[in-house]
């Protein structure tokens, strides 16, 4: 896959989206079906032809792609959306770090494709299983991520599982980020030019 600038936002995109459905579903227990199929989808895509087809094409990426535009813009940035990004891109550097969680993350991804074969992605067991990875290969690796959100709906065991797999989903675009050329200085100083490729990828796709 290319490092662009424009593989460098739909990777980011990728983060954004997971990290706004894991708001939503923390707040009312549920989110958009299409979206969410899109974020889990992308764990399992392991070997696309390029960057957008992590996600079925860039036009499933469009919460992700306005939450750029709106997230980088400081006069509307969201406190709660920064930290979850922050939190999830210093997980990612220490799971890079890490030969063998890497390799224990693999394996489990290799499971749960194969079990996609037999089951919909988005059943209640599938949903459980991508959960239990994060929860057995991501969450050892650092501080836990706090979720905020309506304390009824966080308590319930399926919204735990949705946001744990979507958790898993960002991480899962976080390594993609990384992978095409994605650093810490993009995001202090490429924010303009991010910005700018959302608008137009956003365009085409309204």
């Amino acid at each position: 896959m290319a490092n662009t600038s424009y593989d460098r936002t739909i990777a980011f995109a990728g983060i954004c989206q997971a990290v706004k459905l894991v708001q939503e579903v923390a707040r009312t227990g549920g989110c958009d079906r299409e979206q969410l199929h899109t974020s889990l989808n992308s764990i399992v895509v392991t070997d696309p032809p390029n960057t957008a087809e992590v996600y079925g094409g860039e036009q499933n990426l469009l919460v992700g792609l306005r939450t750029i535009v709106e997230e980088f813009d400081t006069s509307k940035s969201d406190g709660e959306m920064t930290r979850y990004l922050i939190n999830l891109l210093a997980l990612e550097r220490k799971l890079s770090a890490r030969r063998d969680s890497l390799s224990q993350l693999g394996d489990r991804i290799s499971t749960v494709q194969r079990q996609v074969g037999h089951f919909e992605l988005l059943d209640d067991q599938m949903i459980s299983n991508l959960a239990s990875v994060y929860l057995d290969t991501i969450s050892p690796l650092g501080p836990r991520i706090q979720v905020t959100g309506s304390p009824a709906q966080l308590q319930q065991t399926g919204v735990q599982h949705k946001v744990r797999s979507l958790l898993l989903a960002g991480m899962r675009s976080a390594v993609l980020w990384r992978q095409v050329g994605g650093k810490r200085r993009h995001l202090i100083f490429g924010r303009k030019n991010m910005i700018e490729q959302a608008k137009i990828i956003l365009a085409r796709n309204s």
